[in-house]
């Protein structure tokens, strides 16, 4: 399989899957290049780090774009019940799902993983771990209540 370390945050989650920061255009076109159909941005779509037209430049590389815009201060069920639909849909398919920084998916993806059997519990923390711990109101949305009140820490900034 080939590895797209260059992308920010780039983590192959297993055959099917892979999450990432923002890519840019031509990042959109190596993951089109190892076999990916679909793209789900968790994202917000607009402000700083977002790629504008992403819908438009996934669409000319001919993949599928879906978009489930996660407010990073405020992740609901509804958010998750949305992504956990997309991927009921497009289970026979390659998909990169990503964010600005892969906060947002890493914290989705492992969610999912104690939902479904695709992907590894203990590998989605340690895929998580490696990115960053929420805290805060991600706390909640994973349930991991004793991180709850605690702030989120990034890998690299606010441990090793």
């Amino acid at each position: 399989m080939t590895e797209l370390d260059h992308i920010f945050k780039w983590r192959r989650i297993n055959a099917r899957l892979t999450t990432s920061g923002q890519p840019d255009i031509d990042e959109l076109a190596d993951i089109r290049r190892i076999g990916v159909t679909h793209v789900i941005n968790l994202g917000l779509g607009h402000g700083e780090g977002a790629l504008e037209g992403e819908a438009d430049h996934v669409a000319a590389l001919d993949m599928k774009y879906i978009h489930i815009p996660v407010d990073f201060e405020n992740p609901t069920d509804q958010n998750f019940d949305d992504f956990k639909d997309a991927m009921a849909c497009i289970q026979e398919t390659k998909v990169h799902v990503h964010c600005i920084y892969n906060a947002r998916v890493s914290a989705f993806i492992y969610r999912y993983a104690k939902t479904n059997t695709e992907v590894d519990e203990d590998e989605a923390l340690a895929n998580m771990d490696s990115i960053w711990r929420p805290g805060s109101d991600w706390a909640d949305f994973i349930d991991r209540p004793n991180a709850k009140g605690t702030p989120n820490q990034y890998a690299g900034e606010d441990y090793q």
